[in-house]
């Protein structure tokens, strides 16, 4: 008879080869929780305070949370958080996996156009974001896009300027700028797609639209789904672009959520209130962990390819 083999318990875990495995992870564990748990928890407590109070930061529960819901500009930069993150899912969500398909598809320079793709991802954000402003959003009819707009005879247009165009402006230049990274999935994520499924679909007469709907997309579909919540989460945290592009402006028509919270704790002309700047993030960090968790449930049973 064959000796059974001893189940291993948590005692035995912790005494044996257990121990080695947490003596390993503690330097990991204790740099994570000190760099990540204790600003969140440091938060938490912040925004049942009042921080900018005379004499020192004082319990004050969970009035930071009405004032910033009482606040008449939170929800105007939710509007425009909003509609930018509905704008980068219109055109910035379908631009990488179009240049992926595409590029999967040549048969020559594949690297050289990988390389290209995902080169905005290597230049610094605020160095991006200046090279559109003075150079393809200029205003003046010399402006790059204006330029080319009069070659068709429209324009000039004010771009940044103008109220109705500041945020799709936005948008063109931050897609441009994220796109890469999706282009390098997509594209690994194209390589686990077999090809006699495309085969078949040749031997049947399909088109390359048909291919790409009938074929590509259902594979892609768990990766599809990863890229659109890390989208949605992405966007909603914008901040960059619209600070360097135009402080917020014009007439708050680009503040973000993000910007809201920088005025509370770094341009409050009391000197900055930090008790509202931590209430308006965990409020965001809420509302994200709840729809994710939403997102999560709901696709469950669509994010395993068929």
């Amino acid at each position: 008879m064959s000796r059974k083999r001893k189940r291993r318990g948590p005692r035995t875990l912790v005494s044996r080869d257990g121990f080695s495995v947490l003596l390993f992870m503690l330097p990991m564990l204790l740099v994570f929780g000190f760099f990540s748990w204790f600003p969140i928890v440091r938060s938490l407590v912040m925004s049942l305070q009042d921080s900018a109070s005379a004499s020192g930061a004082t319990f004050v529960g969970l009035d930071n949370f009405r004032r910033v819901l009482a606040d008449p500009l939170l929800l105007k930069v939710v509007g425009n958080t909003l509609y930018f993150m509905l704008l980068a899912l219109l055109f910035g969500y379908p631009v990488p996996l179009i240049l992926a398909v595409v590029m999967s598809e040549t048969r020559r320079f594949k690297g050289v156009y990988s390389a290209l793709a995902y080169l905005p991802v290597v230049v610094p954000p605020v160095v991006a974001v200046l090279l559109w402003k003075t150079t393809f959003f200029d205003a003046g009819p010399t402006g790059t896009f204006n330029t080319i707009l009069g070659w068709v005879g429209l324009g000039p247009m004010a771009w940044l300027q103008d109220q109705s165009q500041a945020m799709p402006s936005i948008v063109i230049e931050s897609t441009w700028a994220n796109a890469g990274g999706t282009v390098i999935i997509y594209l690994a994520a194209l390589l686990s797609v077999p090809r006699e499924l495309y085969d078949a679909a040749s031997v049947d007469g399909a088109s390359i639209w048909q291919k790409i709907w009938h074929v590509t997309l259902p594979q892609l579909r768990g990766i599809l789904l990863i890229t659109l919540i890390l989208q949605l989460i992405a966007t909603a945290q914008l901040f960059t672009e619209p600070f360097v592009f135009t402080g917020g402006g014009p007439a708050h028509a680009t503040s973000t959520v993000l910007m809201l919270i920088y005025e509370y704790g770094f341009q409050n002309s009391l000197g900055g209130d930090f008790g509202a700047a931590a209430a308006l993030s965990i409020l965001l960090a809420a509302f994200l962990g709840i729809f994710t968790a939403v997102y999560l449930w709901l696709t469950r049973s669509w994010s395993t390819t068929s």
